[in-house]
């Protein structure tokens, strides 16, 4: 396969650091860029650089162009660029912060990378998605197939989360769980009925066992803002979901491989079979995704959700279409 560059925008940042070093150790890529507004980005590439893997490794800030340096040319990019949570705040209480950020980000992909495949990790997912799809839009160049919100960590925490409620610990890698919705609070639906292997019956038998689970993976976030006491949020373990998502990705996209199905919140708009499974007309939904060659190549169904799992699902569609609504307001509103 040809040379694989991946730019990271976020470089410097709790998130960004780990998943830069996840990124410099995939074998297939060939050329990482780095990019943050703060100095310290310079740092984190040379560090990287001492890793013996392909990838050629440069750190760039805004001076001297560094953005169009970073994307000019990139296969692939990753945004994990945003201010974290605090505790006692909401995903939505980042969004003025975070809206901006990923709204000039976006403008870097439409003006130097338009072609790229596009992850964003910046919170809150549910609005930020929608902005960088209608920056794209606005630039002429948004290909629904190539922009993806990175929900993996739901996925993650919902396989880790359900071997420790099972009392199996160890057995997390084992289990295959697809996560649709949105990726905040009640927008995150497990459907942990549609686990792989199956869920042992005494889990779904006990509702409030199975209550307590699905909060627990819906608001996994808080558990770590809470126990890092002010000093930061969800870092390694998105940090590990975020390069997951991205490994499949390139897997399935530049390295052939076939029958990578993964969760994605992503552009649903003209998906009309998911439209009238969900009962509304969404623009973004995340939904299991089989990636190749052109991103999304195909988005399957939610399938057959317990009686349990549709009443989560309304709860999820009551909060959705609002955040999705504030992204696309966030960059369609005349400026004052």
């Amino acid at each position: 396969m040809p040379g694989l560059k991946v730019a990271v925008l976020g470089a410097a940042g709790g998130i960004g650091q780990p998943l830069s070093l996840l990124v410099k150790m995939n074998p297939a890529v060939t050329d990482l860029a780095l990019f943050d507004v703060v100095p310290v980005v310079r740092g984190v590439a040379a560090d990287c650089s001492h890793v013996d893997s392909p990838a050629t490794t440069a750190g760039y800030t805004k001076d001297d162009e560094g953005l169009k340096q970073a994307l000019t040319g990139a296969d692939l990019v990753i945004i994990p660029a945003g201010v974290p949570r605090k505790p006692g705040m909401t995903r939505d209480d980042l969004f003025n912060i975070n809206a901006g950020i990923v709204r000039d980000l976006a403008q870097g992909i439409a003006d130097f990378c338009p072609k790229a495949f596009v992850l964003i990790i910046s919170n809150p997912v549910n609005s930020t998605v929608p902005i960088a799809a209608e920056v794209l839009k606005a630039a002429g160049v948004f290909d629904p197939k190539r922009l993806f919100g990175v929900t993996t960590l739901d996925v993650v925490r919902s396989s880790t989360m359900s071997a420790q409620a099972i009392g199996k610990p160890n057995s997390a890698p084992e289990y295959t769980i697809p996560v649709v919705g949105g990726h905040s609070g009640v927008t995150i639906l497990p459907l942990l009925s549609q686990a792989k292997p199956a869920l042992p019956e005494s889990l779904f038998s006990d509702t409030e066992k199975l209550k307590a689970l699905i909060h627990r993976i819906q608001f996994g976030g808080d558990e770590v803002v809470e126990a890092k006491a002010g000093a930061g949020s969800a870092t390694l373990s998105m940090a590990y979901a975020g390069y997951k998502f991205a490994e499949q990705l390139i897997g399935a996209a530049f390295q052939g491989k076939k029958g990578v199905v993964a969760p994605s919140y992503v552009y649903v708009a003209e998906a009309k079979d998911i439209q009238q499974e969900i009962g509304q007309d969404l623009a973004f939904f995340s939904v299991p995704v089989e990636l190749g060659p052109n991103g999304v190549e195909k988005l399957h169904p939610l399938g057959q959700l317990s009686s349990y799992e549709k009443e989560l699902l309304q709860a999820c569609l009551g909060e959705l279409p609002g955040s999705i609504t504030k992204g696309v307001n966030f960059i369609q509103q005349p400026k004052l």
